[in-house]
Protein backbone atom coordinates (compact mmCIF):
# COMPACT_ATOMS: atom_id res chain seq x y z
CA UNK A 1 0.00 0.00 0.00
CA UNK A 2 1.54 3.30 -0.81
CA UNK A 3 1.58 6.52 1.64
CA UNK A 4 2.84 9.40 1.29
CA UNK A 5 3.39 11.92 4.40
CA UNK A 6 4.25 15.73 4.18
CA UNK A 7 5.56 17.53 6.97
CA UNK A 8 7.53 20.65 8.29
CA UNK A 9 4.90 23.22 7.46
CA UNK A 10 4.30 25.52 9.63
CA UNK A 11 3.73 29.52 10.44
CA UNK A 12 6.63 31.84 9.21
CA UNK A 13 7.03 35.42 8.66
CA UNK A 14 7.12 36.91 4.82
CA UNK A 15 10.82 36.37 3.74
CA UNK A 16 11.90 33.48 5.76
CA UNK A 17 12.58 30.02 4.54
CA UNK A 18 10.93 26.76 5.58
CA UNK A 19 11.91 23.10 4.23
CA UNK A 20 8.42 20.76 3.98
CA UNK A 21 9.42 17.14 3.38
CA UNK A 22 7.48 14.10 1.31
CA UNK A 23 8.11 10.47 2.81
CA UNK A 24 6.81 7.65 1.00
CA UNK A 25 6.17 3.95 1.94
CA UNK A 26 5.03 1.34 -0.24
CA UNK A 27 7.04 2.67 -3.82
CA UNK A 28 10.42 3.77 -4.16
CA UNK A 29 9.80 7.73 -5.09
CA UNK A 30 13.22 7.88 -7.19
CA UNK A 31 11.59 5.45 -9.83
CA UNK A 32 8.72 8.21 -10.37
CA UNK A 33 8.09 11.68 -11.02
CA UNK A 34 7.32 13.28 -7.56
CA UNK A 35 5.46 16.85 -7.68
CA UNK A 36 4.51 19.09 -5.25
CA UNK A 37 1.48 21.13 -5.37
CA UNK A 38 -0.04 24.08 -3.30
CA UNK A 39 -3.80 24.93 -2.62
CA UNK A 40 -5.55 27.72 -0.99
CA UNK A 41 -8.60 28.38 -0.05
CA UNK A 42 -11.09 28.71 -2.48
CA UNK A 43 -8.47 27.97 -5.46
CA UNK A 44 -7.39 24.77 -7.64
CA UNK A 45 -4.73 22.60 -6.70
CA UNK A 46 -1.44 24.41 -8.43
CA UNK A 47 1.52 23.07 -9.69
CA UNK A 48 4.62 24.32 -7.37
CA UNK A 49 7.53 22.06 -8.76
CA UNK A 50 8.48 18.54 -10.00
CA UNK A 51 11.23 16.54 -9.73
CA UNK A 52 11.51 12.99 -12.38
CA UNK A 53 12.96 10.13 -12.38
CA UNK A 54 16.49 11.48 -14.33
CA UNK A 55 16.26 13.79 -11.81
CA UNK A 56 15.02 16.83 -13.97
CA UNK A 57 13.65 19.44 -12.24
CA UNK A 58 10.61 21.76 -12.86
CA UNK A 59 9.20 24.79 -11.15
CA UNK A 60 5.97 27.30 -11.74
CA UNK A 61 7.16 30.95 -12.63
CA UNK A 62 6.15 31.93 -9.36
CA UNK A 63 8.63 29.79 -7.57
CA UNK A 64 11.83 30.38 -9.93
CA UNK A 65 14.38 30.87 -7.83
CA UNK A 66 13.08 30.47 -4.53
CA UNK A 67 11.93 27.28 -4.27
CA UNK A 68 14.00 24.22 -4.84
CA UNK A 69 13.26 20.44 -5.21
CA UNK A 70 15.41 17.79 -4.30
CA UNK A 71 15.36 13.75 -3.29
CA UNK A 72 17.34 11.98 -0.75
CA UNK A 73 16.96 8.43 -2.35
CA UNK A 74 18.69 6.64 1.17
CA UNK A 75 15.18 8.15 3.07
CA UNK A 76 12.89 7.63 0.55
CA UNK A 77 11.74 11.38 0.83
CA UNK A 78 11.40 14.43 -1.79
CA UNK A 79 11.60 18.00 -0.35
CA UNK A 80 10.91 21.19 -1.00
CA UNK A 81 13.00 24.32 0.17
CA UNK A 82 11.58 27.43 0.37
CA UNK A 83 13.13 30.59 0.35
CA UNK A 84 11.91 34.25 0.54
CA UNK A 85 8.58 33.26 1.50
CA UNK A 86 5.58 35.36 0.70
CA UNK A 87 2.23 36.25 2.00
CA UNK A 88 0.74 34.67 -1.46
CA UNK A 89 2.27 31.35 -0.87
CA UNK A 90 0.16 30.72 1.51
CA UNK A 91 -1.64 27.05 1.03
CA UNK A 92 -1.55 23.14 1.44
CA UNK A 93 1.10 21.48 -0.22
CA UNK A 94 0.82 18.68 -1.18
CA UNK A 95 3.21 15.57 -2.89
CA UNK A 96 1.69 13.30 -5.53
CA UNK A 97 3.35 10.69 -7.20
CA UNK A 98 3.38 10.41 -11.22
CA UNK A 99 3.46 6.74 -12.59
CA UNK A 100 3.12 7.39 -15.80
CA UNK A 101 6.28 8.64 -17.73
CA UNK A 102 4.78 11.56 -19.58
CA UNK A 103 7.16 14.74 -19.15
CA UNK A 104 4.53 17.12 -20.30
CA UNK A 105 2.58 15.37 -17.36
CA UNK A 106 4.25 16.61 -14.47
CA UNK A 107 2.54 20.02 -13.92
CA UNK A 108 -1.49 18.17 -14.66
CA UNK A 109 -2.67 17.67 -10.83
CA UNK A 110 -5.16 15.36 -12.68
CA UNK A 111 -2.16 12.87 -13.94
CA UNK A 112 -0.93 12.49 -10.24
CA UNK A 113 -1.70 8.42 -8.50
CA UNK A 114 -0.75 9.01 -5.44
CA UNK A 115 -0.77 12.06 -3.28
CA UNK A 116 -0.52 12.60 0.59
CA UNK A 117 -2.72 14.59 3.14
CA UNK A 118 -0.83 17.72 2.79
CA UNK A 119 1.07 20.33 5.37
CA UNK A 120 0.16 23.88 6.35
CA UNK A 121 2.11 26.52 4.91
CA UNK A 122 1.58 29.73 6.74
CA UNK A 123 3.32 33.16 5.72
CA UNK A 124 2.54 36.48 7.44
CA UNK A 125 3.29 40.04 6.43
Amino acid sequence: QVQLVESGGGTVQARESLRISCAASGLTLSAYTVGWFRQAPGKEREFVAAITWTDATYYADFVLGRFFISRDNDHNMVYLQMNNLKPEDTAVYYCGVLLAREIPWYADPLRYDYWGQGTQVTVSS
